[in-house]
């Protein structure tokens, strides 16, 4: 397509752009989306369009034999994205504490606009950190909580967050109060009802986790935090893993805080994060590093990080560019699309069991499934060392079995490899346990 080659150039990929840096645009960079029927079809008619998703896949630089299916522990950078990190790298080497700290760290506004576009939000809401447990940390030890405060969580939230808020109970007294969820759950106003009843006239706070990362399921925030606000109590979303995959915009959620990790579905570069916090919120939260004004107004009192991986940071903007040249629906659409796909080709398999919903506002890309009378760290070996398909699994609280995470450079074909390999697992335990009965 003779438009490919200037679609970056039409684009500002650098957050710095405005700045004297050297150009980091690829001039291979080809994208599909610059014909004129690039508006004419829907998202989910976009999600089946192979030849679009060959494309995606052309600018990843994964593996074609290790078939990784852990996407939602960290996501591969596109190309240009990695080619933008070395660059803005190797130019910081070039004279490190004159290009780090007098250059390109002139590009974070630039970047924070870009970030709070993507997010639906005021620049002046957002903090550029280094991953979503850093974010929500910031939140947690920064809020101004005293011994008898109530804190409602759950059991399957996160642990980097669990232990946070451990240490606030051990140090400070607070109480935390946790919630047993039964998941999967295609009922919203029950699982909203499970927080309301959980709420006192001590409860302060109130940590939802958006999608739980053990087996993808999504989780009301907008209902419960209604709820919440009218008693009086914050809201933390922990977004690690709905950012840059649901399409939506920050406050719809209706939260006080949230955090989420760029380099999950953004595919920024790794060790890259975001914090919201509602602008009038922002004075009543402590700095979790030094700053001259901890308690101040500014979002930008939660970067007193010291030396940082500037190419890492300035980076980000590339991978928001790269994520809008797709558009958020057509990317969820395909993530869910590609979820549903090896379900629906599982679900019949004796001894497999599924335990993530099939519809979109109740999970995302995030999937697990189970296989009777295997443990799953079993199943995930046997995928990986018999298969060489990369998967996780998950013995968390009530949340038992292997968690599945494509990313939008899998094609159908990938998870076809992925539906036979379970076949052949399933069949063989079944014929293990037919031969001792017998």
């Amino acid at each position: 397509m003779t438009t490919r080659r200037s679609f970056f150039r039409q684009t500002a990929v650098a957050a710095t752009s405005a700045l004297t840096l050297p150009t980091f645009l690829p001039d291979s960079f080809a994208h599909p989306l610059t014909g004129t029927d690039a508006g004419s079809k829907s998202a989910a008619a976009w999600a089946t369009d192979e030849d679009f998703w060959a494309w995606v896949k052309s600018e990843y630089t994964v593996s074609p034999n290790l078939l990784n299916l852990n996407n939602g522990g960290v996501c591969p950078q596109p190309k240009v994205v990695q080619d933008a990190h070395i660059r803005f790298y190797q130019y910081a080497n070039e004279a490190p504490s004159y290009y780090m700290w007098r250059i390109l760290d002139q590009g974070r506004e630039a970047l924070r606009e870009k970030l709070a576009d993507l997010a639906g939000c005021s620049a002046e809401e957002l903090a550029i950190n280094r991953n979503a447990t850093e974010g929500l940390n910031t939140v947690i030890f920064g809020l101004n909580l005293k011994p008898g405060d109530e804190v409602v969580l759950t059991k399957q939230d996160y642990p980097n967050m669990l232990n946070a808020w451990k240490q606030r109970e051990k140090r400070d007294g607070i109480k935390l109060v946790y919630l047993n969820l039964d998941l999967p759950s295609e009922n919203d106003d029950a699982i909203t009802e499970q927080f309301v009843k959980a709420f006192t006239p001590r409860t302060k706070v109130v940590h939802v986790t958006h999608l739980v990362n053990w087996v993808g399921q999504v989780l009301p925030v907008r209902k419960i935090a209604d709820e919440a606000h009218k008693r009086g109590i914050e809201v933390i979303a922990d977004g690690a893993h709905s950012f840059a995959l649901f399409d939506f915009k920050i406050p719809d959620l209706g939260a006080d805080y949230y955090a989420t990790s760029l380099h999950k579905w953004l595919c920024a570069p790794f060790g890259s994060g975001m914090l919201y916090i509602r602008q009038p919120k922002i004075k009543n939260v402590w700095a979790l590093l030094s700053n001259n004004e901890p308690d101040g107004t500014d979002i930008r009192k939660f970067e007193s990080l010291g030396t940082r991986s500037f190419a890492s940071e300035m980076a980000i903007g590339t991978a928001v560019d790269f994520h809008n040249s797709i558009g958020s629906a057509r990317k969820f659409a395909r993530a869910h699309y590609l979820k549903n796909y090896w379900m629906e080709r599982v679900k019949d398999i004796p001894g497999v069991k599924l335990h993530t919903s099939f519809k979109p506002e109740h999970a995302g890309a995030v999937a697990l499934f189970s296989i009777d009378g295997m443990k799953p760290g079993e199943i995930d070996g046997q995928l990986m060392n018999q298969h060489k398909i990369h998967t996780v699994g998950i013995d968390w609280e009530n949340i038992h079995g292997i968690r599945v995470t494509p990313h939008i450079y899998h094609t159908p074909k990938d998870l076809d490899r992925l539906v036979a390999a379970i076949d052949s697992i399933a069949g063989k335990r079944a014929l293990a346990q037919k031969s001792k009965k017998s």
